[in-house]
């Protein structure tokens, strides 16, 4: 057996949170397996690895734990989720009350509402030229369709960006990153905790649908209240900064939004292509519930393993040219939605979200071009824009 390389790479430090992708070839080029020495964990950033191990629950578990923290060795900065940070029987019981809630039939029924809502946001946006393409598009669409669908109290709902925020950071270290997020987002924590409740939620919602739920007894109450919580941490920031990535990625790639006009028919293919080539969720860690073999290294049991998603999504073992944004491109595989029977319970949502702005921008839209420099705004798990203004040319 070898032991793993040893890298002097922090991946919680402000120059690889601001620039991750400038530091994935060497963790890739180092070997299939990696030990961080400033994080005293083991690393995997090659895609063959991380989607085998993302695969395989059993050995790399969730349940102690999807963050730097160790579930069985330190309390949880927050009750866990019962969907992320849960391993079978419990995960497979809560994902089932899910998954009928946010089914295909589900979303079909939303598509017209959204498409609607999405039609109309991009022509007051064309008809301003220039606007941000985090604040007015970003958030703006799925704040307008998404906490409706939840049911959530109107008054207040601002208070989801901080949440979000907040929840991704809380999968890295206790630096100086969580404790700006953490201290920004006490009001939207105690104000989550309320419009998950039972009788905060609007009937005929999602969040309702959950404790219809407890009703059928099939999970209790408390239960039932983290799972609307999950909704909250899975279908907002997540979402909006990968409509953002999807707009920056045709700004730097302006040739593939002359071949999504030419054929609009690619615009699913499009945000596929746009999450592969800039992942929202950079990592997520697993832990070992025994010893592992890897590509000749054995990760002994009890083991935190930092999976790098997006180096993964950009490893060049696996894709012809990574690092370029092609609409046309074969994307199965991507891990930028998890892999297995942890994928993110929001990808169906996210998925609908970018077609239909891009459906409605191909319509309205004959360039989209750069007013500005992006501004990334820092976060231990995803790689998040704060603003990135645009000008965009009618068609």
């Amino acid at each position: 057996m070898k032991e793993a390389p040893r890298l002097d790479i922090d991946p919680f430090d402000d120059q690889f949170l601001a620039d991750p992708y400038a530091h994935h070839d060497a963790l890739r080029d180092a070997g299939a397996v990696v030990w961080l020495e400033p994080i005293q964990t083991y690393a995997m950033a090659r895609h063959a690895e991380v989607a085998a191990a993302l695969r395989d629950h059993a050995s790399f578990c969730s349940g102690r734990g999807v963050g730097l923290s160790d579930f069985a060795r330190e309390a949880p900065w927050r009750p866990p989720s019962l969907l992320l940070e849960a391993d079978p029987p419990l995960h497979d019981r809560m994902r089932g009350i899910m998954n009928k809630i946010v089914s295909m039939a589900a979303i079909k029924a939303l598509r017209p509402v959204w498409a609607a809502r999405a039609g109309e946001l991009v022509d007051r946006l064309v008809d301003r030229r220039w606007f941000d393409a985090v604040a007015d598009l970003g958030e703006a669409y799925p704040m307008a369709v998404f906490p409706d669908t939840i049911g959530l109290p109107v008054e207040g709902r601002e208070n989801l960006l901080p949440y979000a925020a907040a929840v991704f950071n809380g999968f890295g270290p206790r630096n100086r990153v969580f404790d700006r997020g953490n201290a920004a987002a006490a009001d939207a924590m105690a104000w989550v905790a309320m419009a998950c409740r039972r009788e905060n939620l609007r009937p005929g919602g999602w969040g309702a649908a959950v404790y219809e739920a407890v009703d059928q007894g099939e999970c209790t109450p408390e239960e039932a209240e983290r799972l609307v919580r999950s909704f909250l941490s899975a279908g907002v920031d997540t979402t909006i900064n990968g409509i953002a990535h999807m707009i920056l990625a045709f700004i730097r790639h302006p040739a593939e939004w002359d071949r999504l006009r030419a054929d609009p028919s690619l615009a699913k293919r499009a945000f596929e292509e746009s999450l592969r080539w800039d992942s929202t969720v950079q990592t997520f860690f697993r832990t070992t519930t025994r010893d592992v073999e890897v590509a000749g290294t054995t990760i002994p049991a009890g083991a935190k393993v930092l999976l790098f998603l997006a180096a993964a999504n950009r490893d060049p073992r696996r894709w012809d040219n990574p690092d370029r944004f092609a609409i046309d491109r074969g994307t199965s595989g991507h891990v930028a939605f998890g892999y297995g029977i942890h994928q993110c319970l929001g990808q169906m949502v996210a998925r609908l979200e970018g077609e239909l702005l891009l459906e409605a921008m191909t319509r309205r839209v004959a360039a989209i071009r750069p007013a500005g420099e992006p501004r990334r705004r820092l976060n231990n798990t995803l790689h998040a824009i704060d603003s990135l203004p645009v000008e965009v040319v009618p068609a």
